[in-house]
């Protein structure tokens, strides 16, 4: 059975009956990276589509989100009842991640933010979608010796869906940046979901570096020389990493983009840092994304954002289930 051409066929079906768009919500949608990324998967298969609802605490994700789809998200969450967000089918939300990471000292729940996890339940348990796609960083799923990660699973399960998870990395779906989450997918019924496989071709750093940069973006002297002093790469181009700890690795990508650390902690080729541009297309935003907050607010929005890549493959394997459910279509073999 080839998935994509049950994928046309369901997809047909789906336009031939004239049904509504497929609705969905964006929560915690900083720049819309899985807004971009669903939206490319609908265009492809022709289907129509309409996000109802959005939301982000940050009024710079909030600039950057209008000027890119036209719409200002609304504000926290939390004050937002769950009657007032739109009926809709997808749930997506890349829910803050910064309680579970290693940088974010893993406090978890016991981190206001963490709780934010309820609120995403909450909605699902009022709303009811069809489905839901949530991300988060790998270190979620090992969080207090998996506790935490067993208390989402579960709440997800006791609201009645039909979950699985799965780690996925950047690398594995085109774009030249390691950057590992965690991926948890839901439906209102059983469902026989895959996850999408790796793909063994990606962008190079040369795809993704400008050729002329704003000197603003080289390191002075004393750091680019400090850098060559203990490291020599074996790679060109390279992305170079200096850890917490000082210590200094490159690889021919990049290692994770992160909102909050380090202002050099990585330089292209241990000279200069990444330029705005550049940082998005490691996520895999296009060049049409359109810039208009300082690059102090770009760097921590790329660094937050879901890589486009991995999400459009997640998506690409979910609507299929969406639309034969909706469609009312017994699963069956294409040749």
């Amino acid at each position: 059975m080839r998935q994509g051409t049950l994928f046309d066929c369901i997809a047909n079906e789906w336009s031939g009956h004239n049904l509504n768009s497929i609705k969905y919500i964006d929560l915690f949608c900083g720049i819309g990276g899985f807004r971009i990324a669903a939206e490319q998967i609908f265009e492809k298969y022709n289907l129509k589509s309409e996000c109802v609802f959005s939301c982000d605490i940050d009024k710079y994700a909030q600039e950057s989100y209008y000027a890119n789809y036209g719409e200002y998200p609304s504000g926290d969450i939390t004050e937002i009842e769950s009657e007032d967000i739109p009926d809709h089918d997808i749930l997506f939300a890349g829910f803050p991640c910064q309680p579970f990471s290693i940088i974010g000292m893993g406090k978890g729940f016991e981190d206001t933010r963490g709780t934010l996890f309820f609120d995403i339940a909450r909605i699902i348990s009022s709303k009811r979608p069809r489905a839901f796609i949530l991300e988060n960083v790998k270190q979620l799923v090992g969080h207090q010796k998996g506790e935490t990660f067993r208390k989402i699973i579960k709440t997800l399960q006791d609201l009645g869906y039909w979950v699985d998870y799965k780690v996925l990395n950047a690398l594995d779906y085109g774009l030249p940046q390691k950057r590992e989450r965690v991926f948890i997918v839901g439906f209102d019924q059983p469902a026989w979901f895959t996850w999408p496989s790796k793909i063994t071709k990606r962008l190079e750093l040369t795809d993704i570096l400008e050729k002329n940069i704003d000197p603003k973006h080289l390191v002075s002297e004393r750091i680019r020389t400090k850098r060559h002093e203990v490291h020599k790469s074996q790679y060109y181009p390279s992305i170079w990493h200096e850890n917490k700890a000082g210590n200094v690795t490159s690889y021919p990508y990049s290692c994770a983009l992160r909102a909050g650390a380090s202002y050099n902690y990585l330089l292209v080729n241990g000279e200069r840092r990444l330029t705005p541009r550049e940082m998005l297309r490691l996520q895999g935003f296009p060049d049409s994304f359109k810039i208009v907050v300082p690059d102090s607010q770009i760097r921590k929005q790329a660094g937050n954002s879901v890589p486009v890549n991995v999400v459009r493959a997640v998506v690409e394997n979910l609507i299929p289930i969406i639309l034969d459910q909706t469609c009312n279509i017994k699963q069956r073999n294409v040749i």
